[in-house]
């Protein structure tokens, strides 16, 4: 448990190390290409499917696999596997 808060701890900082470092790149480049840089960002995010940008995972709607899947007629039948076992 202790390994892997130290992992935890170690890629925050990274993270945030990775952060501050691509805020200074942007910090230095002229006006112009800051907004060549956001054109290309956003041209990113359209790429990215919505439920990877809000990080909640995409919710199923009820009755979507409606008719993909079939039960046996038999389905709450007693199994002859399972006869010996019961009185």
């Amino acid at each position: 448990m202790e390994i892997l808060l130290k992992v935890d701890r170690f890629y925050d900082t990274y993270k945030s190390m990775e952060n501050i470092s691509i805020y200074t790149k942007f910090n230095v480049l002229p006006d112009n290409l800051k907004g060549q840089v956001m054109n290309f960002i956003d041209s990113l995010l359209e790429r990215v499917p919505k439920n990877i940008k809000t990080g909640k995972p995409k919710t199923p709607k009820f009755g979507s696999c409606k008719g993909m899947f079939e039960m046996s007629p038999d389905f709450d039948e007693p199994l002859e596997d399972f006869k010996d076992y019961m009185y």
